[in-house]
């Protein structure tokens, strides 16, 4: 499970859950406070738990469908149950809980805090459940990517470089470019020339693209995702074959169409679609 995928439309399902966990607990009526006389010992503020049809279908059926909403959203592939995504029956869930809420409070004849403010919370659940994908202010993430670690320098070098390798699109000083081929070193540090026969040179060698290169003028360059998103196959499958992770360098090695053929660490490439909000490298 992937935490940092999660997003603030997600902190609001998390969050009305908890509100409406709490609200079980709570009175659903308050016919005790109303009433006067002998007859009022018989009237109870009963909660929800102790109304089982109300527990299952408005305050426990919240809860789940918060649970599996947010388990099929930070997990890397998504989850499937009798043929759907574990995510759209955690909806139906949320939107089931708001709905029963909404005639038990019409229904009721005497509202309680446990009724009111579950009925709010599944609400706010439901809202939270359907528009946290669509709406932009909901889809931002909840918890921020962390910085790359800044490697220490040795004494006498320029500090605040970031560590050589992998996932980093800084590294050392000398870098050779994507696709580019090494140069030798001679002893103190400069690039040696290649020794050429005088009489072969009738005209300079044009240089030839590496192997693998991307034609046109698209370079490649590192990129970071703001959220988790999915990559897919070059060959068009509609099915993920990773997922970009958040606080992580990846690199960009062609363009296509409107997104981008991204390489990750163990050496697969596929598409990334959605390019929006990406940092460069």
């Amino acid at each position: 499970m992937n935490i940092r995928s999660l997003t603030r439309g997600d902190g609001v399902v998390i969050g009305a859950a908890v509100v409406l966990f709490i609200a079980s607990f709570l009175d659903l009526t308050s016919y005790g406070r109303q009433c006067s006389g002998g007859y009022c010992s018989s009237l109870d503020d009963s909660s929800a738990w102790d109304v089982l049809g109300t527990l299952m279908s408005m305050f426990l059926g919240g809860v789940i469908g918060a649970v599996l909403i947010i388990v099929a959203r930070s997990m890397p592939q998504p989850r499937r149950i009798a043929g759907l995504d574990m995510e759209h029956f955690g909806v139906a869930f949320a939107i089931f809980a708001a709905w029963t809420g909404f005639w038990t409070l019409i229904d009721a004849g005497s509202r309680g805090a446990g009724l009111i403010l579950g009925f709010i919370a599944a609400l706010v659940l439901a809202v939270g459940a359907v528009a946290g994908p669509i709406l932009p202010a909901l889809k931002a993430p909840l918890m921020s990517a962390p910085k790359p670690a800044v490697a220490p320098s040795p004494y006498g070098a320029q500090g605040g470089q970031p560590a050589a390798g992998y996932g980093y699109p800084g590294g050392a000083q000398g870098q050779q470019p994507y696709g580019a081929q090494p140069q030798p070193q001679s002893f103190g540090g400069r690039p040696q020339q290649a020794q050429q026969p005088a009489a072969a040179q009738p005209q300079q060698a044009q240089p030839q693209p590496a192997a693998g290169a991307p034609a046109g003028d698209f370079a490649p360059f590192w990129f970071a995702v703001p959220v988790a998103r999915p990559l897919y196959g070059e060959d068009g499958s509609p099915a993920p074959i990773a997922e970009l992770a958040p606080g992580t360098w990846y690199l960009a090695v062609e363009e296509r169409g409107h997104g981008l053929i991204a390489q990750t660490q163990d050496g697969r490439r596929g598409v990334l679609q959605d390019i929006t909000g990406i940092q460069r490298g």
